[in-house]
């Protein structure tokens, strides 16, 4: 667009990509990547009703039929709630997906804190909503999704997400399991996304667990990123054991591959997490100068703890990073030495829910929330002396307004409406 047009405050429209102007206000109308790396939690459960299993779709069509408030439409069954979470039904499971936060200190923090209160307004809802209608409503814990952003340029053809997500499955699953996983539990999944790693594990029914495992994850996901190639070959000589006879396999839905019993020669979530019976790679034996050829699951998950504490320090709150420490120690147990699935599993917002062990500072939300739950509630941005109404969301790093006076539609990315945060806040309050 030329600096004439510009002055005269024109404005591009139907062009995927094209600069959205008016009076100086200018946003890209396609969603491209952020300008901050980010993260973001899912957690799915199961719909439980007067004891039977049921998909929520056929139980109540989309989520409107038990969340109160006012709720903003997002795609298909999912719908986002004041807070900034959203919440839809994906092939039989109610699913709770947080908004993107930025990678800084805390941020698996806040995420976790941004995913429990949303199922605790979820769990609330229907709790409003079986008495109103008579039924038993119960939540089975069933997965979480770690959400890791990717931002090597796609013409990089040594460093591709599929490349990353096949050597993080060779990286992630010792020390995922004792953090995330039960004796029920099947399998560290790692599935390559657009513009994102997406590692899949069981439900945790322990926010605090959920927490120290996404700061694992993104920790190490993130540094990880930044080397040169990805090659499963560089394990070794960068002091991370693989173990022998491990065989990663496709994953259950979408690309990707998982770490499960069938990968093992025996079953990680059913052995002794302190019993030395992995054979590890020579190669690292070599690199290391480790004369034992057997390790345990805990040993495993403490070297590759060890490797990357550094960015798992940079990014993790003091509480998170002491359990994380204890828990490879072995002073604090992990869910896999219990002698069953824990039964919190199976009552998800009534025996497990969050519990504010975190200082205010930590979980304070992020920009890119704050900036989401201004559009959700509807508050109007002034721009250049226009007001613009919040009309919906594209996707999860763009806004849809409505400019008042000539009732014209404008897509602005997040990071462009951080820049005016303040201003909004103000206005708001």
């Amino acid at each position: 667009m030329s600096d004439e047009r510009k002055a005269k405050g024109e404005r591009e429209t139907g062009k995927k990509g094209a600069p959205l102007t008016k009076g100086g206000v200018i946003a890209e109308a396609a969603e491209g990547p952020l300008a901050e790396p980010v993260i973001g939690l899912e957690a799915e459960v199961e719909l439980y009703l007067d004891g039977q299993r049921r998909w929520p779709e056929h139980v109540f069509g989309d989520p409107r039929a038990f969340l109160r408030g006012d709720l903003v439409h997002r795609t298909g069954t999912s719908y986002h709630l004041p807070s900034g979470p959203a919440v839809y039904f994906d092939k039989g499971g109610i699913e709770v997906a947080t908004p993107v936060i930025e990678i800084a200190p805390g941020c698996a923090a806040r995420a976790g804190r941004s995913l429990w209160q949303a199922m605790h307004q979820v769990r609330q809802d229907l709790d409003a909503w079986e008495q109103a209608q008579g039924h038993d409503v119960r939540l089975v814990g069933f997965s979480t999704h770690y959400n890791v952003a990717f931002d090597v340029p796609s013409s990089d053809r040594a460093r591709t997400i599929e490349r990353i997500a096949w050597l993080l499955v060779h990286v992630l699953p010792a020390p995922v399991m004792l953090l995330a996983t039960n004796r029920r539990s099947t399998g560290v999944g790692v599935r390559p996304r657009p513009r994102r790693v997406e590692v899949t594990v069981d439900f945790t029914p322990s926010p605090a667990l959920m927490i120290a495992t996404a700061t694992l994850i993104t920790g190490l996901v993130r540094e990880v990123i930044r080397w040169p190639a990805y090659d499963v070959a560089r394990l070794a000589t960068e002091g991370l054991p693989t173990v022998e006879g491990f065989s990663p396999r496709p994953h259950s839905s979408r690309t990707g591959w998982v770490a499960n019993t069938e990968s093992y020669p025996r079953n990680p979530f059913a052995e002794d997490v302190d019993a030395p019976v992995w054979r590890v790679s020579d190669a690292w034996r070599r690199a290391a100068g480790e004369s034992r050829t057997h390790l345990s699951l805990r040993e495993l998950a403490a070297i590759v703890f060890r490797r990357f504490a550094p960015a798992i320090e940079a990014i993790a709150d003091p509480f998170t990073l002491r359990l994380m420490r204890r828990i490879f120690t072995g002073e604090t147990p992990s869910l896999l030495e219990l002698p069953d699935r824990p039964p919190e599993y199976e009552d998800v917002g009534r025996l497990c829910l969050w519990d504010d062990l975190f200082p205010p500072e930590v979980v304070a939300r992020s920009r890119y929330e704050r900036v989401l739950i201004r559009a959700i509630g509807g508050h109007a941005l002034v721009l250049d002396g226009d007001r613009y109404v919040p009309a919906g969301l594209r996707g999860w790093s763009e806004v849809v307004f409505r400019r008042e006076g000539d009732a014209t539609e404008h897509i602005f990315g997040i990071d462009f409406l951080v820049r005016h945060l303040e201003a909004w806040e103000r206005a708001a309050a």
